[in-house]
């Protein structure tokens, strides 16, 4: 999990596709945060990324840097205690200045039943499940 945090950190934006529907939606990111042994993300509750993990929480994440990819696929599900909030609000202290743990907005989500594949055009395929 920690190779994968710190890829996602590197990488500065990846992108996570969500199902609306039968309509899949990407769009980029840039939070990512271990809390509790979880890899997190964090958004609004007002988003409709929000209402779409709600409606179904099966999530994938890709990331490219330096000729590697990854794919990170599993099920995103919201925990709601402040405690993983204010982590990931710490991790991201520049997120303050729209978000606040108590705000009624601020949501995090963990992955759960996770796999990481990390790909590249010279190297075989590296799966990391967690």
């Amino acid at each position: 999990m920690e190779k994968v945090l710190e890829f996602l950190k590197s990488a500065g934006t990846y992108f996570l596709a969500t199902v609306d529907g039968d309509q899949p939606r990407v769009r980029p990111f840039g939070t990512v945060n271990i809390f509790d042994g979880k890899l997190y993300i964090q958004t609004g509750k007002k988003k409709d990324v929000s209402r779409q993990l709600h409606a179904n929480p099966k999530a994938e994440i890709s990331a490219f840097k330096d000729g590697v990819w990854i794919r990170l696929a599993g099920e995103l599900i919201e925990d709601d205690r402040r405690e993983a909030r204010e982590s990931m609000l710490n991790a991201y202290p520049e997120l303050r200045a729209m978000y606040h743990e108590d705000d009624g907005n601020t949501e995090v989500f963990y992955f759960r039943n996770a796999t990481a594949t990390f790909c590249s055009f010279s190297a075989a395929p590296e799966v990391v499940k967690f």
